[in-house]
């Protein structure tokens, strides 16, 4: 059950990148998320992090976003890399989960063009 979970937050977090839903994607941020949109980073902590994808979604609304690879990556993470076509150009994506108290928290997001 618990696999099937794990498996499934990543899904979860790259459909809710693909239909634009902040909502989706901000349940799995952890206390702290690192944004970087462009080379520009920071770390947020989950209320600001949700407000800047909400601002970064506004302004690129997609149109389709692709993964390309993903996987484990290290001790108890996993990541995923895809293409986000949006009205402005297309991002490069870049997904970093760890396990958190049994379960997946997004840590890192990054949209470089």
């Amino acid at each position: 059950m618990l696999a099937a979970a794990n498996a499934q937050a990543l899904e979860d977090v790259t459909n809710g990148i693909r239909n634009s839903n902040v909502t989706a994607v901000a349940k799995f941020f952890d206390n702290n998320v690192v944004i970087t949109i462009s080379n520009n980073q920071s770390i947020y902590s989950k209320a600001q992090a949700e407000i800047v994808l909400k601002d970064f979604f506004a302004k690129n609304q997609v149109k389709d976003f692709t993964v390309k690879q993903g996987g484990p990556s290290g001790q108890n993470a996993k990541y995923a890399v895809g293409t986000l076509q949006t009205t402005n150009g297309i991002y490069q994506v870049y997904l970093v989960m760890k396990l958190k108290d049994e379960a997946y928290v997004l840590r890192e997001i990054r949209f470089e063009k």
